[in-house]
């Protein structure tokens, strides 16, 4: 049996997922892997520009020491942007429009509360250096 994080991680995932599905996103892929980094979503924004969106969940207890949002620091935010580029280069994506948003996930008695942060960070900050060569946005 799973330890009850991951089984509150995952049903917290799940929750995020159906909820991203409802504010228009489309869901291209879940918990993509590649050397090490994961992507918890990559959604399709049905803007008129088709942004890829790289989306984190965060899912703490409500009675937790922490909110999800301080999960996301600068150490994180520099992963994801690192999964983010072998996504788009898998892909052969490079020249759409990209951004990084956050789910938090807070599991309570009545069950979740989501909150949706969009455009957490850019890629400049994450990779602590000016605009990388290969940034489409």
């Amino acid at each position: 049996m799973a330890a009850r994080h991951l089984i509150t991680g995952r049903s917290g995932e799940d929750a995020a997922g159906r909820y991203l599905e409802g504010q228009g996103l489309v869901v291209a892929a879940r918990n993509w892997r590649c050397k090490g980094l994961e992507l918890d979503f990559v959604c399709v924004d049905r803007d008129a520009a088709a942004t890829l969106v790289f989306v984190e969940v965060k899912t703490r207890a409500a009675a937790g020491m922490t909110r999800p949002d301080e999960a996301l620091g600068r150490e994180k935010q520099s992963r994801l942007a690192r999964a983010a580029s072998l996504y788009l280069s898998e892909k052969q994506c490079w020249r759409r429009p990209c951004r990084f948003d956050l789910v938090c996930v807070t599991a309570c008695e009545s069950g979740f509360e989501l909150e949706h942060h969009v455009h957490v960070f850019d890629l400049s900050q994450a990779l602590g250096r000016g605009n990388p060569a290969w940034q489409p946005w």
